[in-house]
């Protein structure tokens, strides 16, 4: 015997809404996507094919001297050493505070979550109101305080200050990823007699996956993103890529060069483009994870 067949007209392909739906998402990808193109193209071209104001154009003559320029030799005020002292100063910035703000967050996360501290929802809520006040409210008494301390423009100056401001996401995040494991893993393993550390370690660190690439990827673009701090903490030794970027692209003389300023900002937005299309699956797992709150 046939199975009952669904009655009913079938739905039409297209709907008013959905084509709406098709044209936000091809406006919104083309306000993202035309000006990554107008860079990429811009950069590779010469300054006489520039000068014809064709800026969406295919280049004619294919030319990476720009790229090299920026990386190389490009001016960053007084010094031509193009770019590349910025990019290593990133790196020298970003590893230390990517990783001790990422062990930072997850020591906190764990204790609010499975300690229960006396006090510690105060705590929590102190430390999030502090990630919504803006950051030029604390620029002033931080280089105060860091002027007295004798760290003031350094490498550990900077590394401290993106912990600090990393505090409050990185914390709101491990602790509501934590929310949403068992409580029995962690009762469990007190009656086995674990402390702390021990618990933090072996039961929960290993579990803890899909947040710490979350938190990766967070703390890597916001970081290397980030330009403000860098200029006020950093020191003229250790200036990160954005500030040497903006150096760039105000200490030209003469004629403006735009392929060697668009091939600047390209290589600026490659470490956090690379993460992005590296590890956005992960990210979307991660998210959805530490969404659960308990």
């Amino acid at each position: 015997m046939n199975a009952a067949q669904p009655q009913g007209r079938r739905p039409r392909r297209l709907t008013p809404g959905r084509i709406g739906v098709y044209v936000f998402l091809i406006s919104a990808a083309l306000f993202f996507l035309l000006p990554l193109w107008i860079m990429v193209v811009t950069s590779l071209k010469p300054m006489e094919e520039i000068r014809l104001g064709n800026i969406l154009a295919l280049p004619q003559m294919l030319t990476f001297e720009a790229w090299s320029k920026a990386w190389s030799s490009a001016c960053t005020g007084l010094e031509c050493h193009g770019i590349s002292v910025g990019f290593w100063n990133s790196v020298r910035i970003l590893i230390p505070s990517v990783i001790f703000s990422i062990i930072a967050g997850a020591i906190n996360g764990y204790a609010l979550s499975f300690w229960r501290v006396k006090g510690a929802n105060i705590l929590f809520g102190v430390l999030l109101l502090g990630a919504f006040i803006p950051y030029q409210v604390f620029l002033y008494p931080l280089v105060r305080i860091f002027s007295m301390t004798g760290i003031y423009n350094s490498l550990t100056c900077i590394v401290l200050v993106h912990v600090i401001f990393g505090l409050p996401t990185m914390t709101l995040l491990f602790r509501n990823y934590y929310a949403g494991l068992p409580i029995e893993l962690f009762k469990a393993a007190r009656i086995d007699g674990g402390g702390f550390w021990s618990i933090f370690f072996q039961v929960i660190l290993p579990m803890s996956t899909p947040i710490l690439v979350v938190a990766t990827i967070l703390q890597v673009t916001g970081i290397w993103n980030d330009f403000i701090f860098g200029l006020t903490f950093a020191g003229r030794e250790n200036l990160p890529m954005t500030v040497q970027l903006n150096n760039i692209v105000h200490s030209t003389q003469g004629e403006r060069a735009y392929n060697v300023d668009m091939a600047a900002t390209m290589l600026a937005a490659l470490v956090p483009l690379v993460i992005y299309f590296v590890s956005g699956r992960w990210f979307v797992r991660g998210i959805a994870a530490g969404a659960v709150k308990g």
